[in-house]
């Protein structure tokens, strides 16, 4: 019989799993939504569903199933999103007559409930942590956490992912929580049950991978640290777990095997531990019954294909014959997760439209690549960047030139944190704790955008020339000699990139120390509150908020130019905004609240910059007025082709107001009326 694999999920574990089905001689179907008619797991399958406008649609299981039962598919994986969990959709799965790619139905039953993992862990010997049962109400809640003793976290039953979970120092602490957990459990998980277990102040996430045969043989494939997290969300791991004592890492290990052999567990699975820093001793944390997003830096040292095992055991493989009970490693292993949120914003969230993606000569696991969108409702995951070395020490420094060489634009990302934590000095001496990344500040400048203004845009010069014919007009600074001045005035090249402002301007906060030159029309501009003048260099403290009001009575557009430009990659050969085209500057659009820009490195700026930074002099500052006497060229249809001889006289004796939505496409005017 044939197989047919679908994928109900999208993202970079889409792509890996069809990469891998693809290889093993499968016939691949993939999922989508209009979102991603385009994605690169769509472009690699051999045939594609639609499932509809809803972006959501993947997290339908009714339409998912039925989805695949069209596709003719005789497997069905996961991934892992939250369909991975769901013991009554893999039985629905399995009852459709295809193979689950992964546990069976009552495996993710037990293990996607928290509180039957830790009865299953309890009978199988291994240590769990104080917690209660599942809470009837809020009273039961605080009685359990007395009884624990503070701190304590609040957890749901059902899910996972970091998803579901407060930590609580307090009585008042808790009785918010409650709610709150309960709430997010339902709407993620559909259960809304709840307990409440003992907290680990200084903690470390250490895990066992592990796959098994569903007959009761139970490998297990070395351990991973991935401790190095934000609020519960892992972002970096490493294989193995660096500095645990051998005699703990063995137990850790035979824990695991232990509990997922009592269960004849079946495919690919993790068993989570927390290791108590202060205590000195470990317990069970919670078993995924799931491919895991850290499964890389497992396959980099023990040489085995994981997503590999997987296909290859539905398809009646004995993937484990021969195999010993603990498969040897080689070397260490990093993880770095690329995801599209901000960490200098709370780790908020970002969506938008790639417009630039550059990724390392190394494995990178991802589906970022320009002009892809990232919407809310999906995890923000975009890339992960994997390494191998021969030890640690090596395996951290490719890392870092791996992330060094990364970039994504268009929307923002936690790139900057990840390179400063694997520069920690706490990271190397595999001190990690799961709060240590709270403490992680990255040093690399930005410029915060407190107001965009009416109409902010970057733009370089001489900007984007000769495409009228492909229908992009041309681009760059409308202004171009009050922007090449006050470059010159830093010391720039005159056509780095920069800030133009039509109208009001914006308002930026600035990170670092560094040097800034406002130009164009008059307006009123302030650093700190405090009046600056134009066409001169403004020295801007680590901070400072420079604001820029609309021009008075002359003129538009204005210009914030800073020192070394700003670091905006080229599209269509130039760094300039064009909006109606939805490309260039800084994802295509006007800054808005919250966007975050990148001031070029200063190194890259002329080595005499500060020699050469003076204000621009008074003769070469261009005059504004609001009358312009212009010499104009008829053509290239003159008259009679589309007006009189008479109007073309009326046109060039005419005065003619510029109207206010003049743009790069047209400068519009209003004036005498023409026949």
């Amino acid at each position: 019989m044939g197989r047919t694999l679908v994928v109900a999920n999208r993202g970079e574990v889409a792509v890996r799993v069809l990469q891998t089905a693809r290889r093993l001689g499968w016939r691949t179907v993939a999922l989508c939504t209009d979102d991603d008619v385009a994605a690169p797991h769509v472009r690699l399958a051999d045939d594609v569903v639609h499932l509809g406008s809803d972006p959501r649609a993947y997290l339908d299981a009714g339409l998912v199933l039925a989805a695949a039962r069209r596709s003719g598919a005789t497997a069905l994986h996961p991934g892992y999103g939250f369909l991975s969990e769901d013991a009554v959709f893999v039985a629905d799965v399995e009852a459709a007559g295809l193979a689950f790619v992964g546990p069976t139905p009552a495996q993710v039953a037990t293990f996607g409930d928290k509180l039957r993992a830790r009865h299953a862990a309890h009978a199988a010997g291994v240590p769990v942590l104080a917690a209660s049962d599942a809470l009837t109400g809020l009273d039961d809640a605080l009685l359990a956490a007395d009884a624990i003793g503070y701190p304590v976290m609040v957890k749901a039953v059902a899910g996972g992912g970091g998803l579901g979970l407060r930590r609580c120092a307090t009585p008042a602490e808790l009785v918010a929580a409650v709610e709150d957990v309960r709430r997010t459990a339902q709407e993620l998980f559909g259960n809304p049950a709840l307990y409440v277990e003992r907290l680990v102040r200084r903690a470390r996430h250490v895990e066992v991978q592990a796959f098994g045969d569903g007959r009761g043989r139970v490998v297990t494939l070395g351990d991973r640290d991935c401790s190095v997290q934000r609020r519960h969300q892992k972002v970096i791991e490493e294989a193995p777990a660096p500095g645990l004592p051998d005699a703990l890492r063995a137990r850790l290990v035979g824990w695991a095997r232990d509990l997922l052999a009592a269960q004849a567990y079946r495919s690919v699975g993790t068993v989570e531990f927390v290791v108590d820093l202060e205590r000195g001793d470990a317990a069970m944390l919670e078993v995924n019954a799931r491919l895991q997003v850290e499964h890389t830096v497992t396959e980099e040292v023990t040489g085995v294909d994981l997503v590999e095992w997987m296909l290859r055991l539905v398809d009646g493989d004995d993937v484990l014959a021969g195999r010993p009970d603990a498969v040897p490693t080689s070397g260490h292993a990093v993880q770095a997760r690329v995801y599209a949120e901000d960490p200098r914003r709370g780790g908020l969230p970002s969506t938008g439209t790639l417009t630039h993606v550059t990724l390392p000569p190394v494995r990178v696991d991802g589906w970022a690549e320009p002009g892809q969108r990232v919407t809310r409702y999906f995890d923000p995951l975009l890339a992960k960047v994997v390494v191998h070395g021969r030890d640690r020490a090596q395996a951290l420094a490719r890392a870092g030139e791996a992330l060094a060489g990364t970039r994504v634009e268009g929307v923002a990302t936690n790139l900057p944190q990840l390179r400063a934590a694997l520069a920690d000095a706490r990271v190397h001496a595999g001190a990690v704790d799961t709060g240590l990344l709270a403490d992680v500040l990255d040093d690399e400048p930005w410029v915060e955008v407190l107001r965009g203004g009416d109409m902010t845009t970057v733009q370089d010069w001489p900007g984007r020339r000769g495409l009228w014919e492909v229908g992009v007009p041309p681009s760059g600074p409308m202004d171009d000699l009050s922007f090449r001045l006050g470059n010159r005035a830093l010391g720039n090249d005159e056509g780095a990139p920069g800030l133009e402002c039509t109208l009001t301007g914006p308002r930026l906060r600035f990170s670092h120390d560094t040097w800034v030159c406002v130009t164009g029309a008059p307006a009123v501009v302030t650093l700190d509150g405090r009046s600056v003048p134009q066409w001169e260099p403004v020295r801007v403290a680590a901070g400072a908020v420079l604001d820029v009001a609309a021009p008075g009575h002359a003129g538009l557009r204005t210009y914030v130019l800073v020192h070394g430009g700003l670091d905006v990659p080229d599209y269509l050969g130039s760094a300039a905004t064009f909006t109606l085209g939805g490309f260039g500057g800084y994802a295509g659009r006007a800054l808005q609240t919250g966007d975050v820009l990148v001031p070029a490195d200063e190194r890259v700026a002329d080595e005499r910059a500060a020699d050469e930074r003076a204000a621009v002099p008074i003769e070469l500052r261009p005059r504004f007025t609001r009358a312009w006497r212009l010499a104009v060229q008829e053509g290239p249809h003159p008259a009679p082709d589309f007006l009189t001889r008479e109007d073309m006289t009326t046109l060039l004796g005419a005065t003619w107001q510029v109207q206010a939505h003049a743009s790069r496409t047209g400068v519009r005017l209003s004036g005498p009326r023409l026949r």
